[in-house]
């Protein structure tokens, strides 16, 4: 969809649903400090909008999400940000490399028997490389299935605020354009946790499989085969997993993540008015975080050399509960929060309890926080998490505009805002 005056129309039945969501949730005393940020929710609103309803769906490398980075250069160009666009080439689907390596075992099942020794050696070698690939694809490093799936064009954008005194160090603000697709494992908690108990199985079941048939290589044991079809059904369960996945739709993404480009294109225009004293801010609107975080990797990457002193915040679903700092995720890979920033997240709930913020961690999934991380960055995520350690409607159909708590972004934007100040004054 291209975007036109009339599709930013504020005036938009729903948009002032919207507004008028927010009006009813407010619940602090008129002269509340708080009450300084209601422009500032009422932007935000306006770019969710145009992202998750205006544009929509974002899958990766698709024109939704180039529609989405459009509106973020068009916005930060507005507010007279000189915005830069980067180009990268990534993966079209998150699912793709997975299929690939389960159909690999499966030829590895299907090849072990054929030709004696010299099979079962071929097979070891396929299961072997298969299983690699997949360790290294968890751990967002290039892998030889990496180099086989299909690619796309996505995009960075991003601009720089410079603080209003002497510059002492850097702050990397990142938040992701594109949206998801709903597969059936995100249909619920009990779908993901049954997902991620299969998920652990399978994987000890394919490493089972490199041993049988490495052993196979000098035993040729008549056993090995039929014991090894226990991880060729689990390449089977897997394979049917990941097309089923690739067919769903994308969301509209308008907790996931539009908020957090919202928030980002928000913070620019506040940014303007009201530097930061000592810290200069990197808004970064990232492409491909879905599938293995292709956007976050390659801006940091290609910009490392000229951060100073950086830190990153990285903003994640807040559009729904929160606030919460996230302090540890992973996959395969455990990341911790720098310690520095959590307590500097304590120390910024402990002087405003009215936000009534607190921590959350995730397994099984990983944020762009892992990416800086890597690079020897100091990262916090900013989480919309629940108390429970829930994601409200991660990848489900249901993450419309007409699910945003105002409320919450509210509470969201006023602890952002007083985190910066504080890691500001902190330099």
């Amino acid at each position: 969809m291209r975007l036109t005056a009339s599709s930013l129309d504020l005036r938009s039945e729903q948009f002032n649903l919207l507004i008028a969501k927010w009006s009813s949730t407010v619940t602090m005393p008129t002269n509340s400090p708080e009450t300084i940020y209601t422009s500032r929710i009422q932007t935000w609103l306006k770019h969710i909008h145009a992202l998750a309803k205006d544009i929509g769906p974002r899958g990766p490398t698709t024109d939704g999400e180039r529609q989405g980075h459009i509106y973020c250069q068009q916005t930060l160009d507005r507010l007279g940000h000189h915005s830069q666009w980067e180009r990268f080439r990534a993966a079209r689907s998150i699912f793709t490399p997975h299929l690939i390596a389960s159909l690999a075992m499966l030829a590895a099942f299907v090849i072990y028997p054929l030709a004696g020794r010299t099979s079962a050696l071929v097979a070891a070698l396929i299961a072997a490389l298969s299983l690699a690939s997949e360790l290294l694809e968890l751990s967002f490093i290039s892998n030889p299935i990496r180099w086989m799936v299909p690619k796309g064009e996505s995009q960075n954008v991003f601009a720089v605020q410079e603080p209003s005194g002497e510059h002492k160090q850097d702050l990397i603000l990142i938040g992701h354009v594109d949206s998801k697709r709903t597969p059936l494992i995100f249909k619920s908690t009990g779908w993901l946790s049954a997902y991620q108990t299969f998920t652990t199985v399978a994987f000890a079941a394919f490493a089972v499989m490199v041993a049988l048939y490495t052993l196979g290589i000098f035993t040729q044991w008549s056993w090995i085969l039929p014991v090894s079809a226990v991880s060729a059904l689990c390449a089977v369960l897997l394979a049917a997993l990941c097309i089923q996945a690739d067919l769903t739709p994308f969301t509209d993404g308008a907790n996931d993540n539009a908020t957090a480009v919202g928030l980002v294109l928000t913070l620019a225009e506040h940014l303007q008015a009201e530097p930061l004293a000592h810290t200069r801010v990197w808004l970064v609107n990232t492409g491909c975080e879905d599938v293995q975080h292709y956007g976050a990797i390659n801006f940091l990457d290609w910009h490392l050399n000229e951060f100073k002193n950086p830190h990153a915040l990285v903003f994640e679903m807040l559009g729904c509960s929160g606030p919460g700092w996230l302090v540890k995720e992973g996959i395969i890979i455990p990341f911790k929060a720098t310690l520095k920033l959590v307590e500097l997240a304590e120390k910024t709930n402990a002087a405003h309890p009215e936000l009534d913020g607190y921590p959350v961690s995730i397994s099984g999934g990983n944020t762009e926080m892992a990416d800086a991380l890597r690079r020897g960055i100091p990262t916090l995520t900013l989480f919309g998490m629940t108390r429970e350690n829930i994601a409200p409607y991660w990848h489900q159909v249901g993450d419309t505009v007409d699910k945003i708590d105002p409320a919450a972004l509210e509470r969201n934007y006023a602890f952002t805002w007083h985190f910066l100040r504080a890691l500001d004054e902190a330099a």
